[in-house]
């Protein structure tokens, strides 16, 4: 698979484990453990893309509202993939961040996910970005609460809010914002995932259930970014009827 000129950020949507399970006649856990195998996929792909970073939407703050054994599964889950891939990443010069709220975790989770991003914390090449526990608003949320703290201390006014006090002290501080969301499952609906960052994202909408997302698939998306025209609000050529 051969670089191309396109996105140095993807963000994905991972939907639609349990109806591609639920397809097949199986249970929804079958969908999620099948989804977490086309993880390893999809991070080779990305590597071979040379993104520059790659979020993954793996567990959302609304997640926690599904039934305790599905909750149970997809923690025990992530817990055992993170446990199989960890010495891949370190080879492969991965950096890994766990972004949300961790703390909402199961303690021997917890201590497995800080693990692996304290020893891939300085590998300098792919960054990966496990959303687990996140939402937009959430992170938008814990931003304010951080600034608001520095106003109350002293050390910023509030005449001093920009755009770049706020995205650093997103989660995502220190990463670029994602120039490409794709979303799975055929859904039009960003879900909560990186609202502020995603403010100039481009989107790409497939109807394939995350566990038949390919690495091909990944590369038309990309191709499909590199081929669009980003103006950012503003025209790349004069209208001369002005």
């Amino acid at each position: 698979m051969q670089n191309i000129e396109g996105p140095k950020h993807v963000g994905i949507i991972m939907d639609g484990n349990g109806r591609w399970a639920k397809s097949r006649g199986w249970r929804r856990l079958q969908g999620h453990a099948q989804g977490a195998e086309k993880v390893v996929t999809i991070v080779d792909a990305a590597l071979e893309l040379k993104l520059q970073t790659l979020s993954l939407f793996c567990f959302s703050t609304e997640n926690w509202k599904r039934s305790d054994e599905e909750v149970n599964f997809l923690m025990q889950l992530l817990y055992r993939f993170v446990d199989s891939q960890m010495k891949s990443y370190i080879r492969r010069n991965i950096r890994v961040r766990i972004l949300g709220e961790l703390e909402k975790a199961p303690t021997q989770l917890q201590e497995k996910l800080r693990s692996c991003m304290e020893l891939t914390q300085t590998n300098t090449g792919l960054n990966l970005n496990f959303m687990m526990s996140y939402g937009g608003r959430y992170d938008i949320i814990q931003a304010t609460r951080k600034i608001a703290q520095k106003i109350a201390s002293g050390e910023l006014q509030a005449t001093e809010i920009n755009e770049n006090t706020i995205s650093n002290t997103l989660c995502t501080s220190g990463l670029s914002d994602p120039d490409l969301i794709i979303r799975t499952s055929g859904e039009f609906r960003i879900s909560n995932f990186m609202l502020w960052q995603s403010a100039y994202a481009e989107f790409y909408i497939t109807p394939k259930f995350w566990p038949d997302f390919t690495p091909e698939d990944l590369r038309k998306a990309c191709e499909h970014y590199a081929n669009r025209e980003r103006r950012f609000g503003c025209v790349t050529e004069p209208d001369p009827s002005l």
